[in-house]
This record gives C-alpha cells, structure tokens and sequence, in this order.
C-alpha cells in the first residue's frame, strides 16, 4: 500500500466540533472511527462516486437519473484529459471499505480550477470535514499559481453554500433548472485566489 496517498483521521480527535454531545457519535460513525482521506483515484473510484452522488443527492433533493448521468459525464470527461493526475486533486473519504465522501478539483485552464462533485455522507456532515476538505482544495489552487476557482452548485445545498461563502466564493450567477428533478436554483460561484 502507498501510504503518501491516504490521511488517516480520527474525526472526533482531529476535527473541531462545535457541538460537544454531537462529537460522542455521528449517526453510526464512532469516535473511534478513522476515515481514510485519499488522494489518490483507485480503478473503480468513478463508480463509487458516481453511486454516492445517487445515494445522498436522490434521496435528500430528488435529483434524477439525469443529474447522476451528468456527474458520471463530467468524471469521465476529466478522467480523458488526465486528471486528476495532470493537473486537479482529489479527496475521496472512506470509512470501512465504503467510500463516504468526494472533493474534486479541476483544471479548466487559462489559471482557472474548478471545485467539483462535492458529497458527503450524512453521518460525516456537521463535524468540520467538508470545510477542511475544500479549505485543502483551495490552498492547492493557489500553490498551483492559479487565479480564479468557480464551482456550481443548488441553493438548497445551504450548509455546502456557508462553507463556500466562509473560504471567499461569492455567488456570481443564478438560474432556475428543473431537468435535474425538482425546479432548483442553480448558483455559479467563483473567488479570485490573488
């Protein structure tokens, strides 16, 4: 096993928690849980991300057959031009054999990165992990001299929209979709990284 390629973290131990009854057991996932961070895809990585986007995005927002069509889409079109290991990084959280958790960041070019196919199990969300993890993309952004990072996302994603708007995104551009499932807004963000 490749070491350099994984994080081990205890969730409780290294993650604030601003909660302290909450810290003892999130839904099925223990204090003494490690969760493996990765950095690194393994072969059948695609299908597990695009099957967590399907259990937490269809479940929670309705979101339809042609939403997980599209994350899928966008994987592979990423996987073609090399990444992420061109240009871009990736964390993929596992707990157990199961992965729980998905950060992407691409390269759009012309100094531009893209934080992408953001989700996190439900019994992973509240503890700090989501915010770390697109802190961490961010960081990488801009030690990659890059200038610009975007992301979309839906505005019924409040929690994802506090974090995005703490680490210096701004909403640039709304609009109402409903291909997806139910009519949503739709929200393009971006942050200048210089």
């Amino acid at each position: 096993m490749d070491h350099s390629a994984y994080i081990t973290i205890n969730l409780f131990r290294d993650l604030s928690c601003d909660d302290e009854c909450a810290c003892d057991t999130l839904d099925g996932v223990s204090a003494t849980t490690d969760l493996q961070v990765r950095n690194r895809l393994r072969e059948d990585d695609v299908e597990a991300v695009v099957a967590l986007h399907r259990l937490v995005y269809q479940p929670e927002f309705g979101m339809n057959d042609v939403f997980i069509e599209r994350v899928e889409e966008g994987i592979l079109t990423a996987r073609a031009a090399g990444w992420p290991e061109r240009a871009g990084a990736v964390r993929l959280v596992d707990s157990g054999e199961r992965m729980t958790g998905c950060v992407a960041l691409t390269d759009e070019g012309h100094g531009v990165g893209r934080i992408r196919w953001v989700v996190l199990s439900p019994e992973l969300r509240g503890a700090g992990l989501g915010r770390r993890l697109i802190e961490e993309l961010v960081e990488h952004s801009r030690a990659a001299g890059w200038h610009k990072l975007q992301l979309e996302t839906f505005s019924a994603l409040s929690a994802a929209a506090r974090i995005y708007r703490d680490v210096g995104f701004r909403v640039i551009s709304e609009r109402r979709r409903d291909d997806w499932g139910p009519p949503i807004v739709y929200q393009h963000y971006e942050m200048a990284l210089r």
